[in-house]
C-alpha cells in the first residue's frame, strides 16, 4: 500500500517533499524513494509513542536531506510532536522503528503465548506474581547482552523444552523455536561474559561465525 501511494503520486507528477511515516522496513522505504520523481525531496518518518495529548508527547523521527527534513521539522513547530533527526540517509528512521517493533510487539506476543501456557496448567496468578519481581529494563541495557551469549549453550535446550510445553498445549511454538536458532549463534560463547556487546551482535549477523 505504501508503495501503491508513492507510485500514484509519482504519476501525477509530484515534486515537492514526499514523507512517508508508515511503518516499513528500511528496504521498503528507499524503494519508495526511487518511485518519486528525481529532484524531490523524500523523507523518512517514524512515530513513537501514544497521541499528543495532555501529559503525552509523541516523537517523529527523520532522516533524509536537509533541506526536506527542515521544511518538515517547521510544520510541527511549537506542537507537542517532538521532532528528532536521525541522519541523511533515508531509511535511517523506518530501521529505528522496525527495530524497536521488532522487540515491542514480539515480546508482547511472547507475553500471550507465557501467559496461555500457564493458564493451560493452572498456574497463571503464579506466573503474573512472579513476573512483578522481573527486571523490566532490557531493550534499554544492551550491556546485559554479553550475559545472554554467554548462557545460550545453557537456554538453547530450556527453549527446546519450551516449545515442546507449548506443543503439548496445543499452542504455537514457533517463537521458542525462533529463540533456539537464534541463541545456536552464540553457541561458541559460553561462559565468555566479557565479550563486548559489539561482538555479540556482530555474532547474529554473521550467523555465530568467528
Amino acid at each position: 500500500m505504501a508503495e501503491d501511494v508513492a507510485a500514484a503520486a509519482a504519476a501525477h507528477g509530484f515534486a515537492g517533499v514526499y514523507v512517508d511515516v508508515n511503518a516499513v522496513s528500511p528496504q521498503r522505504v528507499r524503494r519508495i524513494a526511487e518511485e518519486i520523481r528525481p529532484g524531490s525531496g523524500v523523507v523518512d518518518g517514524a512515530v513513537f509513542g501514544p497521541p499528543p495529548g495532555e501529559g503525552r508527547t509523541a516523537r517523529l523521527y527523520l532522516a533524509g536531506a536537509g533541506s526536506a527534513v527542515d521544511l518538515v521539522v517547521s510544520l510541527f513547530a511549537g506542537s507537542a510532536l517532538r521532532v528528532c533527526r536521525v541522519g541523511d540517509a533515508v531509511g535511517s528512521a523506518s530501521a529505528l522503528k522496525v527495530a524497536f517493533a521488532s522487540f515491542q510487539k514480539a515480546a508482547r506476543t511472547l507475553a500471550g503465548v507465557a501467559h496461555a501456557l500457564a493458564d493451560a496448567h493452572g498456574v497463571g496468578p503464579q506466573l503474573t506474581a512472579e513476573a512483578e519481581v522481573m527486571v523490566s529494563e532490557i531493550l534499554s541495557d544492551p550491556d546485559f547482552l554479553p550475559s545472554v551469549a554467554a548462557r545460550a549453550w545453557r537456554w538453547a535446550p530450556e527453549m527446546e523444552e519450551v516449545a515442546d510445553a507449548l506443543r503439548a498445549a496445543d499452542l504455537p511454538p514457533d517463537m521458542a523455536e525462533a529463540a533456539v536458532r537464534v541463541l545456536a549463534f552464540w553457541e561458541g560463547d559460553k561462559d565468555r561474559y566479557d565479550l563486548p556487546v559489539a561482538e555479540v551482535l556482530s555474532q547474529l549477523r554473521s550467523g555465530g561465525a568467528t
